[in-house]
């Protein structure tokens, strides 16, 4: 991926190596309301929320009694020496998806509002709760910040098997969809639907939910490269293979040996790169209405 030359963001809020976000226990709080959080941001987990989700347990509950939980004040974490150049990295595929978004946003009559992207070690405080490092990446609608702890990368790497700088853009690209749901209340609208339904209704919905914010990451794809010729050769391949990597049957495979697609909440490795390609391909943001397809 071409992104040496590229902006950097002005939205990056560091607290790597401050403990808790800077924030010890008497320090106060603020969180939104119900607490809600896009969790893991479809990216799927590491090894806790995966096991919680295998287990039907919904990883926003471990947040909030994590947030309730008395703790000490850590001692100051050291950031790893090669964490700069990824955070340099992330500010500017930050700034990229600032400037995709905002042009298709103009192109709708609508103005964009940039999220904020929070870099963490271990965990942190969030408007959702606390956030740890164990859940991978995720979004906080209340108060539209994008959360990451950058060992994350190592774990993509390492554990799913998917390396490379653009899979690493597509984290961002996919967290930042989810800002872009929120924005345009597709996410309150989810929501609402999930709470006066069945269990295997609610994780229905949140599969479209998580493969509407895949097929973002490929709309941004889309339009960055046309904008700023981004992509490299292999980049396409690297983004596809992270899809692939973390789709709800591959990983309930790898982690018990059986698939049971009723417990899908991000949706199966197919499906995953489906949607990414249908934005990369089409550039359009109708292409993405997950919700009125028949066919995921």
């Amino acid at each position: 991926m071409r992104w040496k030359t590229g902006r950097r963001s002005e939205n990056i809020e560091d607290r790597r190596g401050s403990g808790f976000g800077g924030l010890s226990r008497s320090s106060g709080r603020t969180y939104g309301v119900g607490r809600r959080v896009s969790v893991g941001g479809g990216l799927g987990t590491i090894v806790v929320v995966v096991v919680l989700l295998f287990l039907g347990v919904d990883p926003t509950v471990l947040l909030s009694q994590l947030d309730q939980t008395p703790m000490e004040q850590p001692a100051q974490r050291q950031t790893p020496a090669n964490q700069d150049a990824l955070a340099d990295f992330v500010s500017v595929v930050l700034a990229d998806t600032e400037d995709t978004w905002t042009t298709i946003f103009s192109e709708q009559g609508k103005r964009y509002s940039d999220p904020r992207l929070v870099l963490f070690s271990g965990m942190t405080r969030s408007a959702c709760g606390l956030g740890q490092a164990a859940m991978g990446p995720f979004y906080c609608p209340a108060d539209q910040k994008v959360y990451i702890d950058l060992v994350f990368y190592d774990e993509l790497r390492n554990a799913f098997g998917a390396p490379g700088d653009f899979a690493q853009a597509y984290v961002i690209a996919h967290e930042v969809g989810h800002h872009v749901q929120n924005l345009l209340g597709i996410s309150d609208q989810v929501q609402a639907l999930r709470s006066r339904s069945t269990k295997v209704e609610a994780n229905a919905l949140s599969v479209r939910l998580e493969l509407q914010a895949d097929c973002f990451a490929g709309l941004w794809a889309n339009r960055a490269d046309k904008a700023r010729d981004i992509l490299e050769q292999g980049d396409v391949e690297e983004a596809l293979n992270a899809a692939s990597a973390i789709g709800d049957d591959r990983l309930q495979r790898q982690s018990r040996g059986t698939v049971t697609p009723d417990s899908f909440t991000h949706g199966s490795s197919a499906q995953r790169v489906r949607w990414f390609k249908r934005g990369l391909e089409s550039g359009q943001l109708s292409a993405c209405d997950t919700f009125s397809s028949n066919k995921l």
